[in-house]
């Protein structure tokens, strides 16, 4: 079955093509393994975070793992700065190319101006931007030639996911609301009721998902990547309305709707988005279905580790099913309460999906 296209709302937030490759400074001579190796002592990698900080068991925290990850292998030490609000943006990167930075990764789309401003200052840096494509002005290009984007095309995944959502619902109603409006959240809302629809037509069902409209793009967003009460109300809305499981899209927001499922007494169940939130957050392992990954941890690694070898490219970097760099968690705990016949189901989804058979699209997917 093909998931039809539809006109996209979000002109000019994807990538085309690549980015020429670029060094930001001169490459080290290549050492005797064939690497172009900075000296470490001369290399500072740096991170600014969005909302949420870095022990948010979501993009953040991946984020840090990978920057700590890579800077542990190239035997220097990281700087880091968390951002409270949106105001913070400017003067926390800043504050890290006054620190002598050689790599600035900024996580989150939000950061997208920001980076951009200090990239076309510092031409000298490298700048990394996790979930935007640093196109500010919507031509189909990098905005300045020392950023290099981190996108993933979580869509697929997030079809896998609600696919299995509406197999395990026993209400026939699941639902899902996310942060804010912008690409990195509604592409895994698409994604998500684009699986619930695959499954009733696969199986003559009639699950309903709340919270999002895929044809009009509208939906239930909080404002913001907070735990707290409005990510609270916006869960109870959903179970209120009958939904037993619950896709919250905009890291520590899931705090909330955890609380809100513990609150209801009923068998609500989970679908985790960026990390494997069974992992992350095992005080409350029971209730997470699966979640919808985003192996950002991964991708950070491998910019940081380049970036201090010498060979920072600034090409896109788009995670895919095919290539790894999205996916969904394991049932863990709901491996047994799920229909037998689901991760068969899922698996083939997956194959079709790769090889072309199953077409998931989202206004919100990086072109590729």
């Amino acid at each position: 079955m093909t998931i039809s296209s539809r006109k996209t709302v979000l002109a000019g937030l994807a990538i085309f093509g690549t980015v020429a490759m670029l060094a930001a400074c001169a490459q080290a001579p290549a050492t005797t393994d064939g690497t172009n190796a900075a000296a470490a002592s001369d290399f500072l990698p740096c991170m600014v975070s969005d909302e949420g900080g870095f022990d948010d068991q979501s993009f953040n925290q991946l984020g840090f793992e990978g920057l700590t990850a890579a800077s542990t292998e190239l035997g220097v030490t990281p700087k880091t700065v968390e951002s409270a609000a949106e105001t913070d943006y400017q003067s926390n990167v800043q504050n890290l190319v006054d620190q002598g930075c050689n790599l600035i990764v900024t996580v989150g789309f939000n950061l997208a101006a920001a980076t951009v401003e200090s990239a076309l200052a510092n031409p000298e840096v490298n700048y990394a931007i996790i979930d935007n494509d640093a196109d500010l002005d919507f031509n189909g290009k990098v905005d300045a030639p020392n950023i290099k984007p981190i996108l993933f095309d979580t869509a697929p995944a997030g079809f896998m996911a609600g696919y299995a959502a509406a197999g395990y619902s026993k209400t026939a109603v699941v639902g899902t609301y996310g942060g804010l409006q912008i690409p990195p959240v509604t592409i895994f809302m698409d994604g998500f009721a684009d699986g619930v629809a695959y499954y009733n037509d696969q199986n003559g069902t009639s699950v309903q998902t709340i919270g999002w409209d895929v044809a009009s793009q509208t939906g239930s967003f909080t404002g913001g990547f907070a735990a707290g009460v409005e990510s609270l109300a916006k869960a109870q809305a959903l179970i209120d309305q009958n939904a037993d499981v619950l896709l919250p899209v905009g890291g520590p927001i899931f705090l909330s709707a955890i609380e809100a499922i513990k609150s209801s007494g009923k068998d609500i169940a989970m679908v985790g988005v960026d990390a494997d939130l069974f992992e992350t957050n095992p005080a409350d392992s029971g209730v997470f279905l699966t979640s919808i990954l985003k192996d950002i941890k991964l991708a950070v690694s491998d910019v940081v580790t380049a970036s201090g070898s010498g060979t920072f490219d600034a090409t896109a970097y788009v995670g895919t099913l095919d290539n790894e760099g999205v996916g969904i968690a394991p049932f863990h705990d709901f491996e047994s309460k799920v229909p037998a016949s689901m991760i068969d189901d899922v698996d083939a989804i997956k194959a079709g999906i790769i090889d072309g058979s199953i077409t998931v699209e989202s206004p919100a997917s990086p072109k590729q």
